[in-house]
């Protein structure tokens, strides 16, 4: 596996990664979520060979704040650890970055993962989190 950034924005290859996890809100409107990769602040491919398996994508300033928006596996890829060396590359890219987070669905499958690569939970921090 080669972790690569994601240069070259391929539509249908998206549209399907999106739709094989089941995120359908993202490709219900496939323009915006084409613009969210473009304004993204970094977008990673994970590639066996040339074949995509897993992207992760990260919004924000990289100096106060990263916020890892997108990260995905196709499902027959998935618990390869694809995930996991995906993250760890963002991990690392922005080490100096003060402010690394996320949101996630509150499963414990997703809580252990993100817990065991170093991320805490806001409440951890006594701040919670809100969005519209």
């Amino acid at each position: 596996m080669q972790i690569k950034e994601y240069k070259t924005y391929n539509a249908s290859e998206i549209a399907e990664l999106y739709e094989s996890v089941g995120w359908t809100a993202y490709t219900d409107d496939l323009d915006a979520l084409r613009r969210g990769f473009e304004n993204s602040l970094l977008v990673l491919g994970a590639y066996e060979g040339e074949s995509l398996e897993g992207i992760i994508r990260v919004v924000g300033d990289a100096s106060t704040i990263v916020f890892i928006q997108d990260i995905l596996v196709f499902p027959e890829h998935q618990r390869k650890g694809i995930g996991t060396a995906l993250l760890k590359e963002v991990l690392h890219r922005y080490e100096y970055v003060r402010q690394i987070a996320l949101a996630t669905d509150d499963t414990e499958m997703t809580k252990t993962f993100y817990k065991s690569l170093g991320l805490h939970e806001y409440s951890e921090y006594g701040i919670c989190g809100f969005m519209r």
